[in-house]
């Protein structure tokens, strides 16, 4: 615990003694990554559950052939080096990579830009998000999504009225897992986003760029801000997990 808890420690009461050092331009840098990184990471979020949520419900749900290959596929980003997934990013989507010559002929740049940033992001988070809520889907009693449809529950009705809040705790859970990681992403962002600022720098980025510039104000400023909302998120989580279950249970 005292491994853990020094380090953390140490950042807070470094990063606080050292706010008033912090200069007008570093106060502009932390505005900009701070923006770049909500808006970004939020976007990612919600393409994350939007399409991830389907899929890990046909994963949980469905038997087919090929689906350990799939779970594979879908868990690989999750092992795989930051920097490898930035450069398979790149050689997908950048001008000179498979898809992105032909996007880049059409007049639609990726590479470089604030959309490589949310590619990136929804690269190496998503799979957090469908394992956990793959294994809620699998959790939820099939006896009581049965009960609702003998009841007269049309399918869509018991999916947002039985399946959904039954599940919800997961889900929640997987969504905070894939918002931190795409928070906190770096080596992706900077293979594929580069780190240009107001553009594709990033709270990470920007953090790597002070401290390399010799702004360790700046620096530690970002990362109390990183701290102090991955804490607040978690917190606030937990305990709204928990009310979720006993209304589930209810």
């Amino acid at each position: 615990m005292l491994f853990l808890a020094i380090p953390l420690l140490a950042l807070s009461w470094r990063a606080i003694a050292h706010l008033d050092n912090l200069q007008k331009a570093g106060r502009a840098t932390v505005v900009d990554a701070l923006v770049l990184s909500a808006t970004t990471s939020l976007t990612s979020l919600v393409v994350i559950i939007g399409l991830g949520t389907p899929l890990a419900f046909g994963i949980a749900r469905r038997s087919f052939r090929g689906k350990a290959v799939l779970e594979t596929l879908i868990d690989l980003p999750m092992v795989m080096p930051p920097a490898v997934a930035g450069l398979a990013l790149l050689m997908a989507f950048g001008r000179r990579g498979v898809l992105g010559g032909w996007l880049d002929d059409a007049g639609v740049r990726i590479g470089f830009t604030t959309t490589a940033v949310i590619f990136a992001q929804i690269f190496v988070s998503s799979p957090f998000y469908v394992r956990s809520a793959r294994a809620a889907f699998s959790r939820v009693d099939r006896t009581v999504e049965d009960a609702a449809a003998d009841l007269g529950a049309a399918p869509s009705r018991v999916w947002w009225t039985v399946t959904v809040p039954l599940a919800a705790p997961g889900l929640m859970a997987g969504a905070v897992l894939a918002w931190a990681r795409a928070v906190g992403e770096f080596g992706a962002t900077i293979m594929f986003a580069g780190n240009l600022p107001r553009e594709t720098q990033t709270l990470p980025l920007a953090i790597y760029g002070r401290y390399e510039a010799g702004d360790l104000e700046t620096a530690l400023a970002m990362a109390l801000i990183l701290l102090v909302s991955s804490f607040l998120v978690l917190v606030s989580v937990r305990g709204l997990g928990g009310r979720l279950r006993l209304s589930a249970a209810d």
